[in-house]
């Protein structure tokens, strides 16, 4: 069965790059804060293959910027999550978990400190603009919140330092994992972090300026065409392989860092002031009673998921797959997903509820075998 159309309105925001990805052509979208996200060119594996062994160039313009500037931006910044992110000085970003009062998960962004007075927190898809800014107005911060217009573009894979020196110079194979360098295209200075959605390594360019847009991804199609350059996206196989969870679908606001396997970014044993970070200490002290795993399960290819399907003990449900898809690296099914503790042992067997026939899946140690060529 086809799967429906999304129809195109100006609620669905285009990006700058809009024009190129549809050139190639994009095969589908999905809808990603309000943003259209490309999430199919080839068709999965064949996007798996070439992200593993080629280049390519990925439209993440939905990747907002919920900007804090202002006298209290760090304040405010520390506030929104329980990592420590005091010592983060100009020019470094870290993943940082976001939560409410409860140490339920908002978001899961990474944060960019990118003046002394001034914070990018890049947002996985849910409006954490609404929650900052009813922070701020709220405590009566002297913080200016807003979106800016900036819209990054991803360029991943093995010769992604290759490709980029061709346009900004060697100096950007300099730039540590995490951290950002500011470079000139065609005399305007862009941001550029070594960071991205994949486990095979690259940068995100953010691209301030929608003129300069379709140039750049010129450019970069054409410095990377001896390695085959291509458009691409996040690929379900990889970010499986590598242990990437998706906000919103392995975890949710039903769930807290230390069941989403955070549990080193999140500071518990500081004395910051953050929001959900004493929920959090009283969880640790309690036990955590579910985590996230990766599985392996047998038999063919398991059919497209678009719900949890249930995961079972015995005849007792201990949880739920909540992304899965066959590996053809690892000729196997290979899926994320969230159950109690007790059944999180590496080799534990367990009974998947596929929508097909049961399946047996062993708990296996993420990220799989190979995930990353860095």
């Amino acid at each position: 069965m086809n799967a429906p159309l999304i129809a195109l309105s100006r609620r669905l925001r285009n990006t700058p790059f809009t024009s190129r990805i549809e050139a190639f052509p994009v095969q589908a979208y999905t809808v990603y804060n309000h943003m259209l996200l490309p999430s199919r060119f080839r068709g999965l594996e064949e996007d798996y293959w070439h992200l593993r062994t080629a280049v390519q160039v990925w439209d993440v313009a939905c990747e907002r910027q919920v900007q804090l500037k202002g006298p209290y931006a760090a304040r405010l910044a520390q506030l929104l999550t329980v990592r420590d992110i005091s010592n983060f000085e100009v020019g470094r970003g870290g993943l940082v978990p976001v939560c409410d009062h409860e140490g339920k998960l908002i978001n899961d962004p990474v944060v960019f400190r990118v003046a002394e007075d001034c914070y990018w927190f890049s947002i996985s898809d849910s409006d954490v603009a609404l929650w900052a800014g009813g922070l701020a107005l709220g405590m009566n911060l002297d913080v200016e919140v807003s979106e800016p217009d900036v819209n990054p573009l991803a360029v991943q894979g093995r010769h992604s330092d290759d490709v980029l020196a061709k346009i900004f110079g060697d100096a950007i194979r300099d730039t540590k994992f995490f951290r950002f360098s500011t470079h000139a295209f065609k005399g305007h200075p862009l941001r550029i972090a070594r960071s991205g959605w994949s486990a095979q390594g690259g940068f995100e360019i953010f691209v301030d300026d929608w003129e300069i847009g379709a140039a750049l991804y010129d450019a970069i199609c054409e410095a990377g065409a001896p390695y085959d350059i291509g458009p691409g996206c996040p690929n379900l196989i990889e970010r499986i392989e590598a242990g990437l969870m998706t906000y919103g679908t392995d975890i949710t606001r039903e769930h807290t860092p230390l069941e989403g396997g955070m549990e080193k970014y999140c500071s518990l044993d500081s004395d910051i002031r953050a929001i959900g970070i004493e929920a959090l200490r009283a969880q640790r002290d309690r036990g955590v009673t579910r985590k996230i795993i990766g599985v392996m399960a047998d038999g063919g290819k398991v059919p497209a998921q678009r719900d949890p399907w249930p995961i079972r003990d015995g005849n007792r449900v201990v949880g739920s797959i909540t992304s899965i898809t066959w590996s053809p690296r690892l000729e196997c099914n290979v899926g994320l997903g969230m159950v109690e503790t007790n059944s999180t042992s590496i080799g534990t067997t367990l009974t998947l509820d596929a929508p097909d026939a049961p399946r047996t899946v062993t708990v296996c140690q993420v990220p799989f075998e190979g995930a990353s060529q860095r």
